[in-house]
């Protein structure tokens, strides 16, 4: 008998995987049959056995169970880097994810206004309580949220000054991740860069100089992802309020991350925040959602209420706006910035951030013995300080000091080990993401919290090498 003829055929094989149908769907269990049969086939071809029906099932479920994997998968995030913009920035608090989940499971008054039964706005479901925690309630400050901060700030140039002129520091010429430039995004937005000053040094005077008829507003750029230092100068902002005010135009400030609490009290490295920005004379503050925040990928803008409801009126604010879950998560997040006492607490950014490194080094310390043993004598482990960063283009020169398990590979040409054991690690159902440095796989346990440690150790007897 020809052996293609003793494989099996697709229908019966689908009899025999009802389970895996009940999983996964007819359809895609049936494409994965046909798969491995025709692999089973070209085997045939090169003098490979016939596989028996216990081996095909396998195959056939294992390639099933990948297909149906969901692409964004959970990760352990012990790169050091906090915030860390491919593995998706900041965690959400427990009440905005309940917050989420209520808004995707039922309707929800997005655009509708309970009181009186007519259309509502759904800014208003987050802007009144950035008035409260940025202006003290302030009835002239409002806001509107987009869908980064990169779209905020194009909204807010598009509707300020499109057509005209902007003017801004050489030295904040920033690009963001991604390759995305200021003076890009001002093209994009139809308005007209003016650069004043040099990289390292600008003036009062630059500012005063560059304004002219066609000038439609100063702008000041957070250079939140580098700094310079050495023979610089910049203007604050006060300074640079006052001489768009003198002038009758808007003064903008973008803070690329932005946070509403002061860092500096809380033992962490200063970062402006909106309120001393409005504090100091701005008319309109642009700042991320998902970053320092510690909420949703959003693009906030807060500022002067006419100034708001022209950049609201704009075409692209539809194009850009956020919908329910973003707006459920970005509130209840919000909230919690009404009880500063238990912030740190409630936040998974600010609990990351202020995390004591004497609690992750007893975290290494419990997690070095199972790492050790599943790594067996391929590599030993031992727990080192490093430092850790906040990421996503904040504070770029300051670190947290913490805590990692260092694996050195017990091979005399390590470089080879490194690569298996880093993607053993990535290859783990839940992937264990670390770095590679001085010969050495790190895994910084900063944002390892001590109620994942079981999840964590579970996986390692998942390794293969």
């Amino acid at each position: 008998m020809n052996e293609n003829q003793r494989l099996p055929a697709v229908d019966r094989v689908l009899q025999q995987l009802s389970d895996l149908i009940d999983r996964h769907g007819r359809q895609l269990v049936t494409g994965c049959i046909r798969a491995e049969l025709a692999a089973a086939r070209e085997g045939l071809k090169h003098g490979l056995p016939l596989p028996d029906e216990t081996t095909l099932h396998s195959a056939i479920r294992r390639r099933a169970d990948a297909a149906g994997r969901a692409n964004l998968r959970p990760v352990f995030n012990l790169t050091g880097t906090v915030l860390h913009t491919n593995l998706g920035r900041a965690l959400l608090a427990e009440e905005a994810i309940d917050l989420m989940v209520e808004a995707a499971r039922a309707p929800c008054a997005l655009e509708y206004d309970l009181a009186t039964g007519g259309r509502g706005d759904r800014d208003d479901l987050v802007s009144g309580l950035l008035a409260e925690l940025i202006a003290g309630g302030d009835p002239n400050i409002a806001a509107t949220i987009v869908n980064n901060n990169a779209a905020a700030v194009l909204l807010t140039l598009n509707a300020l000054a499109q057509g005209k002129e902007a003017v801004v520091s050489r030295g904040e010429l920033v690009e963001i991740g991604g390759a995305f430039r200021v003076p890009d995004v001002m093209r994009r937005a139809q308005v007209k860069l003016v650069e004043i000053g040099t990289t390292n040094r600008t003036h009062d005077k630059d500012y005063a100089e560059a304004i002219g008829p066609k000038t439609a507003l100063l702008m000041k750029v957070h250079t939140s992802n580098y700094a310079v230092v050495g023979f610089t100068k910049v203007v604050d902002e006060k300074a640079i309020a006052d001489i768009a005010h003198a002038a009758g135009l808007p003064f903008v400030i973008d803070l690329g991350s932005g946070t509403l609490t002061d860092f500096a009290a809380l033992g962490l490295p200063a970062e402006p925040t909106p309120q001393q920005a409005l504090a100091a004379g701005a008319d309109i503050v642009t700042f991320s959602g998902d970053k320092l925040l510690g909420g949703p990928q959003a693009g906030l803008i807060v500022g002067r209420k006419d100034l708001i409801a022209k950049i609201k009126k704009n075409p692209l604010k539809r194009a850009l706006r956020v919908g329910k879950t973003t707006l459920a998560a970005l509130e209840a997040t919000l909230r919690l910035y009404r009880d500063p006492d238990r912030l740190c607490e409630r936040l998974p950014t600010l609990r990351l951030l202020t995390r004591p490194v004497a609690a992750i080094q007893a975290l290494g310390e419990r997690l070095q013995a199972p790492v050790q043993a599943a790594l067996g004598p391929l590599a030993t482990v031992s727990i080192e300080t490093c430092s850790s960063q906040i990421g996503s283009g904040a504070l770029p020169v300051e670190r947290l000091p913490s805590a990692a398990l260092v694996i050195r590979p017990t091979a005399k040409k390590p470089g080879k080990t490194l690569l298996t054991v880093e993607q053993a690690f990535r290859a783990l159902p839940q992937g264990i993401i670390g770095y590679i440095r001085d010969d050495a796989y790190h895994l910084d346990l900063r944002c390892l919290e001590d109620k994942d440690e079981a999840r964590f150790v579970a996986q390692l007897a998942h390794l293969k090498f």
